[in-house]
């Protein structure tokens, strides 16, 4: 790998270290000590993964998930994403840098989890541009403007719907579709193959069937160019 691209994988694991996860309580404060008393933390330990059941390697793709690269890549990548996640807005270049690295031999299959408020109505408007062949290109521009539509401190989802027609979204047929029977069913099945698995943040990426040992811009770029050897 060239410095340079070298250095943009680095940029963006600085900046996507704080993963998006579902909401949690607010832990209590701690009690009060002084100085002499405080001892030096431990570094923290991230736990190794567990191998995927076979049950969860076959719910890793669906026939509704989008795909990025050829049908027979000997490497596939699962990334579990929130389009209103800041963290997967910034793997972004990640995931391209993959597929420029690897044209032949990666495809990248993304899956949906719903973390925040704004996010649904971005999944059903993403399903209707998948069905004009269009998913692709909105995930990058949503990504891209993300504080537009998700930014936390004012979201304005109804924005999403106009960056989909700046992006050559047929905005008739995509409202009529966002609102279909089936786009209900491709959640429900989102939903619960997020649950079973056990995907706590986004993004999460599988290699080939295997969870990513650690979290991380450096360790998913080692982890799928190992992947892409050693077939």
């Amino acid at each position: 790998m060239s410095s340079e691209k070298f250095a943009i994988v680095l940029l963006v694991s600085f900046v996507s270290l704080a993963a998006c996860s579902r909401s949690e309580p607010p832990a209590p404060p701690a009690a009060a000590s002084t100085p002499a008393t405080v001892a030096p933390a431990p570094a923290p330990v991230e736990p190794v993964p567990a191998p995927l059941t076979p049950d969860q390697i076959a719910r890793l793709v669906r026939p509704h998930s989008p795909i990025l690269g050829p049908a027979n890549a000997r490497v596939t990548v699962v990334e579990v994403l929130d389009p209103a996640c800041g963290a997967c807005a910034a793997f972004l270049p990640v995931v391209e840098q993959l597929m420029f690295l690897y044209p032949k031999d990666v495809r990248v299959v993304v899956r949906y989890a719903d973390f925040h408020p704004v996010t649904l109505q971005a999944l059903r408007l993403l399903e209707a541009a998948r069905k004009q062949g269009k998913a692709h290109e909105l995930l990058t521009a949503l990504f891209k403007r993300q504080e537009e539509w998700a930014s936390h401190a004012a979201p304005n989802p109804a924005q999403a719907w106009i960056i989909a027609s700046e992006t050559g979204v047929d905005m008739g047929r995509a409202r009529k579709d966002a609102l279909a029977t089936s786009v209900d069913d491709m959640l429900k099945i989102e939903a619960d193959d997020i649950s079973a698995l056990k995907v706590e943040h986004t993004p999460t990426f599988f290699v080939n069937g295997k969870p990513l040992p650690s979290f991380g811009a450096e360790q998913l770029m080692e982890f799928v160019t190992s992947e892409v050897q050693n077939r």
